[in-house]
């Protein structure tokens, strides 16, 4: 088993920190992608993410363990990515592949136009009715207190630190009736003892589960994140209503969570990824 070094840990996701705000596109508009012809994959590197979830396939031979369930550890933040940084059944539809790109859900040609409707003075930037926007629930094995970055999630005290993002799609829409993200926030909750999201969202099939990195947009297929991550991710799209994220912006989160930030383009090579099991 390749084991990860807490500095090495604690490096990667103060580096993502730094830059996973960015939304800035490619210099020359290209993908950020290598082949493993062209030798510029980072075959030292363990497996990654963002992934297609509908493929079991992945050839990367660095294994580690699978975190124990969100509930059995601490949440440390949370955070939003414009557009889909992974591909699934219900978000396929390719945006393009610059930092502000990704994938849109499924049924965004679909929505009316009062979910499409501008929703005026929102607070959280970056998502607006009619985008798609995953959101990430950051779990850590420390014993730590919610906060900003993603250097909330490996202090210094904590050894050996596991790390499971919970994840889910969302197409925002300008409608009361859809889903709230306040009833998926933290707001203090404790459950068990541990720091926990007031819930998590159901109903959006069952989470596919594997073994990959951090994401971001500081991140390719030839700059890989040496973190290693437990995933879960929920194959279906759900409605989130615009006014919710703008009461998340306005309520002081912990998180200091104010705008979604950018993507990392899909990892498509086998060799950087874990097979799903």
């Amino acid at each position: 088993m390749n084991v990860l070094s807490k500095t090495t840990l604690i490096l990667s996701v103060a580096a993502l920190g730094l830059t996973a705000c960015s939304n800035s596109e490619s210099t020359d508009g290209t993908a950020k992608t290598a082949s493993a012809a062209s030798g510029d994959l980072c075959l030292t590197m363990g497996p990654q993410t963002p992934r297609d979830i509908s493929s079991k396939v992945g050839l990367n031979k660095t294994t580690f363990g699978m975190a124990p369930a969100s509930t059995k550890m601490n949440l440390c933040n949370i955070h939003t990515h414009t557009n889909a940084e992974h591909k699934g059944p219900g978000f396929e539809m390719f945006v393009n592949n610059t930092d502000s790109g990704g994938y849109a859900c499924n049924g965004t040609a679909d929505l009316t136009d009062a979910e499409k409707a501008p929703y005026a003075n929102n607070d959280y930037k970056g998502a607006n009715p009619g985008d798609t926007i995953e959101v990430h629930w950051v779990h850590t094995s420390c014993d730590t207190t919610p906060g900003e970055g993603l250097g909330a999630c490996v202090p210094e005290t904590c050894e050996s630190p596991t790390l499971r993002v919970e994840t889910q799609v969302f197409l925002v829409v300008n409608d009361r009736g859809a889903a709230d993200f306040m009833d998926y926030a933290y707001q203090g909750n404790m459950s068990g003892g541990m720091h926990q999201p007031k819930m998590l969202p159901t109903g959006t099939g069952t989470p596919v589960q594997f073994l990959g990195s951090t994401t971001g947009p500081s991140y390719t297929q030839k700059v890989c994140s040496p973190a290693q991550v437990t995933w879960s991710v929920r194959p279906q799209c759900q409605k989130l209503d615009i006014a919710s994220l703008d009461a998340w912006a306005e309520s002081d989160n912990v998180f200091n969570e104010t705008k979604s930030h950018g993507v990392r383009q899909l990892v498509t090579a086998p060799e950087l990824l874990s097979e799903i099991k």
